[in-house]
Formats: C-alpha cells, sequence, structure tokens
C-alpha cells in the first residue's frame, strides 16, 4: 500500500521524527507502521496530526476508497472534519 505521509510532510515542514514524537512513537515505530500495514487507528492519529483527512494519507484514493491489502476488498473511508 502507498502513502503519501512523505509528501504531506515535506510540503507541511514536518521532519518525519517530529510526526513520530507528535503521535508518542520512534521514528523507527513509525517507519516500520509505514511499511508495514499500519491499522487505522495509526492512520488517524498521522491525519490529526498532519490536519488533513485520512483519505489523502493514501497514494490516489478513489473517491475515499482504499482496497485492503490482505484480502483486496474495497474499504470505503468517512472523512471526519
Amino acid at each position: 500500500m502507498n502513502f503519501r505521509i512523505k509528501e504531506i510532510c515535506r510540503e507541511k515542514g514536518i521532519m518525519l521524527k517530529d510526526l513520530a514524537s507528535m503521535i508518542g512513537i520512534t521514528e523507527v515505530g513509525l517507519s516500520k507502521s509505514l511499511n508495514g500495514n499500519p491499522n487505522i487507528s495509526r492512520l488517524e492519529e498521522i491525519a490529526n496530526v498532519l490536519g488533513v483527512p485520512v483519505t489523502e494519507l493514501f497514494d490516489n484514493p478513489k473517491e475515499g476508497v482504499i482496497r485492503c491489502p490482505h484480502c483486496g476488498k474495497e474499504i470505503k473511508l468517512e472523512t471526519k472534519i
């Protein structure tokens, strides 16, 4: 699964180590989470810190829809503002 988190951080002038600190984990923990399969609560934390909807964290989201990396099933994400 591809994320835009690094790109969003660059746009906002936030270093990944600072993002990790803001959500209460280490930079290594953040890296492992993003390179693995982060849970939705982790993605919500990241989105809240970055001030974007969760759907913006995904590369090319289709109208708030992502695919499960395990089964391929579509998952519709609702954005809360």
